[in-house]
């Protein structure tokens, strides 16, 4: 057989050191770009009270947009539900309770550090009616009408213990009978798991009045008449925020904790009817419509 002379053999041998050398050049390049271009990706748990779906949904499509590469998942029920699932292992990566006594069950659990617990909004109580309003209720005392069918949040969610509170408050003031808190409660035909199921029933008419926060009854404001709790009888509802201590994005958990307490957070928690984290308490939100009241049903 013929050999190649040297020459030729040293021109192909050239060839193929070039080809591989531009291929391993491409393959390099390629693989770099991809690197520097791929923004890694986070799903953002927060489990969040259910009053606040309609707020939070609306944050966390503005928080999306400002971070890259983040989607906020929500997991809305009532605040003792959340923080029950979070103390049996639930992934959470933010906590925002409906009152300070479910935050600090999951604080005392171990699930949060107390002092990364903030305070981000207020909210207030209110009386709500089907827009026919069967019951005919036209102040606060008839809810301790014989035969009324009402609504109430379960004791254990937040709403629920703010709505006694206010019946407890009511029976000792004069312009209630002493009887005036068991009375309404022998109406009471159920107990809910959150205050959107409250809203639910009262606006199918499956109930004559329920008790929720002035945030729900303004969402919901077409279907359903409002009764204003006053000042005196009102508890003011506390909602704080916090990351978890065992988030695996603890960076991005806070992004948006802050996010809640800066000015835009608290701008858009206002536009549904919440009281500002720094807003004054001390007085019944009239944020409800004058043109729902009984008298003009």
């Amino acid at each position: 057989m013929q050999r190649l002379p040297s020459i030729h053999r040293l021109a192909i041998l050239a060839f193929l050191l070039l080809v591989i050398s531009v291929l391993s050049a491409c393959g390099s390049s390629g693989t770099n770009s991809g690197s520097s271009n791929t923004t890694p990706k986070i799903t953002l748990n927060v489990f969040a009270a259910a009053s606040l779906t309609n707020a939070f949904n609306e944050i966390g499509q503005k928080f999306q947009q400002a971070h890259a590469g983040v989607t906020v998942t929500f997991n809305f029920a009532g605040s003792q539900q959340l923080a029950q699932q979070i103390n049996q292992g639930a992934p959470a990566d933010v906590f925002a309770s409906a009152n300070q006594t479910q935050m600090n069950v999951v604080i005392q659990s171990g699930a949060v550090d107390a002092s990364s617990s903030k305070v981000f909004v207020h909210n207030l109580l209110v009386v709500i009616f089907p827009k026919s309003n069967p019951g005919q209720i036209t102040q606060l005392q008839d809810l301790a009408k014989p035969g009324l069918k009402i609504v109430l949040a379960a004791s254990s969610v937040p709403a629920g213990q703010y709505a006694v509170d206010f019946l407890g408050k009511a029976s000792a003031d004069s312009s209630f009978s002493p009887d005036y808190k068991a009375n309404v409660l022998k109406n009471v035909v159920s107990y809910e798991t959150d205050v959107e199921s409250v809203v639910s029933k009262v606006s199918l008419g499956e109930a004559d009045a329920g008790i929720v926060y002035t945030t729900d009854a303004l969402a919901n404001a077409s279907q359903l008449g409002q009764l204003p709790i006053p000042a005196n009888l009102q508890t003011v509802a506390t909602y704080p925020i916090a990351p978890l201590k065992g988030s695996k994005n603890a960076a991005t958990a806070q992004q948006f904790v802050d996010y809640v307490l800066s000015s835009d957070g608290q701008q858009i928690l206002t536009s549904f009817g919440f009281i500002p984290a720094n807003g004054a308490t001390s007085f019944v939100a009239p944020l409800l419509i004058e043109a729902n009241s009984p008298e003009d049903d």
